[in-house]
């Protein structure tokens, strides 16, 4: 039976993941609320909000977990070429709403979005208290794709990503990447696979061996250049 979360009790502990369902893969909990306190303790444990309205929250903790190691990536000779040429100007900070914005908007093969009024508000409050975090992509000083997450000690959790021309996405993910091995983040949380992200080279393990690396690294600062510097 999943665990009922009360919107008026943000501390309310998380069920352990190992409880999540099977099927669908990774459901652990509903209700509670999007406050800063209860997305920070949720992610802290890899756990993160799913759902469309008019359904309540719903918690996923999936099984296995997609993530980045940034020290492994190494873009494709084609997408090497595109950062070379400077066909894009890579920003990070500069335009969060617009990002999440961007993200939430119907996608072309769907109407509906993920990424409600509810989630739009719970995320730019994170971004003020300066723990999410937005890269952007700019073309002829046109915003055209770009990413957004959360950032807890020396994990990067990733949530959404747009395109508007191509290339535009990797180009953020590419630079963002880039950058996070020199702002030591360890990890680049995906949340679950698809088949875009492994072709960039992203990889899946067990939801404990990435439990226990969260135990590991939340609790480990990043670098002070982190989203402060641009090299690119």
């Amino acid at each position: 039976m999943l665990v009922q979360l009360n919107a008026n009790h943000p501390d309310q502990p998380f069920p352990a993941v190992d409880n999540a369902l099977q099927e669908p893969n990774g459901l652990l909990a509903v209700g509670g609320d999007l406050s800063p306190v209860r997305l920070l303790q949720a992610y802290r444990k890899g756990i993160f909000p799913w759902y469309s309205d008019p359904s309540p929250i719903l918690w996923w903790s999936p099984d296995p977990r997609m993530i980045f190691i940034p020290e492994l990536f190494k873009p494709k000779r084609s997408l090497a070429k595109i950062l070379r040429r400077g066909d894009f100007t890579i920003t990070w900070d500069k335009a969060f709403e617009h990002v999440i914005h961007a993200c939430a908007a119907p996608r072309k093969d769907s109407d509906g979005t993920w990424i409600n009024n509810a989630m739009i508000d719970a995320y730019i409050e994170l971004h003020r208290l300066g723990i999410a975090h937005s890269v952007e992509t700019w073309h002829n000083q046109q915003l055209v794709g770009g990413l957004y997450g959360l950032a807890i000690g020396q994990v990067f959790f990733g949530e959404s990503m747009f395109s508007r021309i191509s290339n535009a996405s990797k180009a953020a993910l590419a630079t963002f990447l880039r950058n996070a091995l020199e702002w030591n983040y360890q990890l680049v949380d995906c949340q679950v696979y698809n088949d875009h992200l492994a072709s960039l080279g992203a990889i899946c393990i067990p939801r404990r061996e990435f439990s226990s690396l969260l135990k590991i690294y939340c609790d480990h600062s990043s670098s002070d250049l982190a989203w402060h510097t641009m090299d690119n």
